[in-house]
C-alpha cells in the first residue's frame, strides 16, 4: 500500500488553503509558491476538489479558491477519495483474484488494514491539520525525572 503524490499534494494544498482562507480567495500560483508543487498538477487537483465540492472557485481579480464548508467538515479521507487515490493494501483491488484467480490467504488482513486506514484517515480533520500547524512553533516538554511529577514545570522550547 502507498499513498502516492496525488494524495499527500491534494492534503498539503488543503491545508495550506485552509491556513490562509479567512484573508479571502487563495491562489493556485500563492500555494503552488509556498509548497512547492506544480501549478499545473495543482489545477488537476483543485479541478477535482471542485467538483468533489470540497472548494469553491472566484474568478477574476482578487480570486482563487475557498474551502466550500468549514474545516472541520473536511476528513483528510474526503480529500484523498476526491482526487481519486486509492486506499488499497490488498494485492487484488478488492476483487478477491489474488492468486491465481482465487482469494489469498492473507486478503482479510489487507482488506481490514483498508478499513482502520479509511477510517483513521476520516477522523483527522483539516481543521485538526491546521491546529497542529499553528501549534507547531513550540514545543511543551515535561520534565518527568523530577520526584513528585505534579509538581514538574514545563520547559517551553522555541522550534528550530
Amino acid at each position: 500500500m502507498r499513498l502516492t503524490t496525488k494524495g499527500r499534494f491534494a492534503v498539503t494544498a488543503m491545508v495550506d488553503l485552509a491556513m490562509r482562507q479567512t484573508r479571502g480567495p487563495v491562489t493556485l500560483a500563492a500555494i503552488s509558491e509556498r509548497q512547492h508543487i506544480s501549478l499545473s498538477y495543482l489545477e488537476q487537483l483543485f479541478g477535482r476538489l471542485r467538483r468533489s465540492g470540497l472548494v469553491t472557485s472566484v474568478r477574476g481579480p482578487g480570486g482563487g479558491y475557498n474551502l466550500a464548508q468549514p474545516a472541520q467538515n473536511v476528513s483528510v479521507a474526503d480529500i484523498i477519495v476526491a482526487v481519486d487515490e486509492p486506499l488499497d493494501a490488498t494485492q487484488c483491488g478488492g476483487k478477491e483474484n489474488c492468486l491465481d484467480d482465487k482469494r489469498c490467504m492473507t486478503h482479510d488482513l489487507w482488506a481490514r488494514l483498508n478499513e482502520k486506514m479509511y477510517d483513521y484517515l476520516a477522523s483527522v480533520t483539516l481543521a485538526d491539520l491546521v491546529a497542529h500547524q499553528l501549534g507547531k512553533h513550540v514545543a511543551v516538554l515535561h520534565d518527568w525525572r523530577a520526584a513528585d511529577k505534579t509538581a514538574a514545570k514545563p520547559v517551553v522550547l522555541a522550534a528550530a
